[in-house]
């Protein structure tokens, strides 16, 4: 029987002459002999590869990553131009500031769409989150052209509708949106005077802006002190009427200034007591039950002035003679006659041009019903 021979662990010494071995085995000569480092086999590779890879393959490589920056870059600025499907993106994640579309004006835009195509591109922002309808995408900018290219689909069913053309912007802080939207409006179609009102109303409603007063400085930024003053006028209207009014956007200037004025004086309740239990077919119909609780305030007592001068006591109201007429409101009513007719001059620092422009409707009224 075979004697069996005893198993030894080998010694330190043993191990490290193992290993010395087959380091000398397995790693790369140079020319010369000496071992090759890893990283200047890598470079050795490298290099090998990039030379047979060839001057053309290279340009196309460095054209290619060029591209990708510029890509890059256009996405980050909001540069990027797509066709996005109309169901990916939300046309009301926004309180829009137009309330009204014009429909003979949409059927121009859809037939200029259909002839010549979209133009202008519409504007949106990536959402967060996906909304539960399955939008990725806000409107920014764009309703009218968004609603006029749906308009056309639910029309024709034609693929090409299906899409519209969009630049994708980065996604805007809210006031900057809102901004953005009303600048985009006030250029492409304007807006009526009281779609102003009510978009400064709501979007400091929101908390986008501290108040009506700093909504209505950023978002009308680029207009004179007279329209930012019309458009605070239209706001005191929305907040004060806006849930009474059956034609609030086709309240001309005048007529809007006129009952901004009535609110300032206190007017609000009687107002309101006119437009109740009423359910007036146009803005004329609507404008005729307010007129008589605003020219009730208009010849009412006019609340103090704050400092400045104090007025000069008016003359005592009746006829001087028998062509000049005094009112009580301190203006005079000259009467004259020539060849052409009889002239009319109104004298008094309490005749405006708010004032004339009303007397000059009134006397058109007067003369037309005759």
């Amino acid at each position: 029987m075979a004697k069996r021979r005893k198993l030894e662990a080998p010694s330190v010494a043993d191990l490290d002459k193992l290993e010395e071995e087959f380091r000398r085995e397995t790693t790369p000569r140079g020319p010369l002999g000496g071992a090759v480092p890893p990283i200047a086999q890598v470079a050795a590779e490298t290099a090998s590869q990039t030379h047979a890879e060839g001057t053309e393959a290279r340009a196309e490589r460095a054209r290619l990553h060029a591209e990708l920056e510029q890509y890059q870059s256009a996405e980050a600025e909001g540069r990027m131009l797509i066709d996005l499907p109309l169901g990916q993106i939300n046309a009301d994640a926004m309180i829009r500031d137009r309330t009204v579309l014009d429909e003979t004006e949409m059927m121009e835009l859809r037939q200029s769409i259909a002839a010549n195509g979209l133009r202008l591109p519409i504007e949106v922002y990536e959402m967060k989150a996906p909304g539960d309808d399955g939008t990725r995408y806000a409107l920014l900018s764009g309703y009218r052209r968004y609603i006029a290219v749906q308009g056309l689909f639910d029309l024709t069913k034609q693929i090409k509708y299906q899409t519209i053309r969009a630049i994708v912007r980065p996604a805007p802080e809210s006031d900057d949106a809102f901004v953005a939207m009303v600048e985009e409006n006030e250029v492409r179609s304007e807006l009526s005077h009281f779609e102003r009102g009510r978009i400064a109303v709501i979007s400091a409603q929101q908390g986008v802006f501290t108040n009506t007063e700093e909504a209505v400085n950023r978002l009308f930024s680029t207009g004179s002190k007279s329209k930012r003053s019309k458009v605070r006028s239209f706001a005191m209207i929305f907040e004060e009427l806006g849930d009474m009014l059956l034609h609030p956007e086709q309240l001309t200037e005048k007529r809007g200034l006129r009952i901004a004025q009535a609110l300032r004086h206190g007017a609000e309740p009687r107002l309101r007591e006119a437009l109740s239990d009423r359910s007036p077919e146009t803005a004329d119909e609507e404008w005729v039950l307010m007129e008589p609780v605003i020219l009730d305030v208009e010849s009412g007592p006019r609340k103090p002035s704050l400092g400045g001068r104090p007025r000069t006591k008016a003359s005592p109201s009746g006829w001087d003679n028998a062509d000049t007429l005094v009112t009580s409101s301190g203006i005079t009513i000259r009467k004259k006659r020539d060849s052409a007719g009889f002239v009319l001059r109104f004298e008094g620092q309490a005749m405006d041009a708010e004032r004339m422009d009303n007397l000059m409707e009134k006397i058109r009224e007067l003369l037309e019903k005759h």
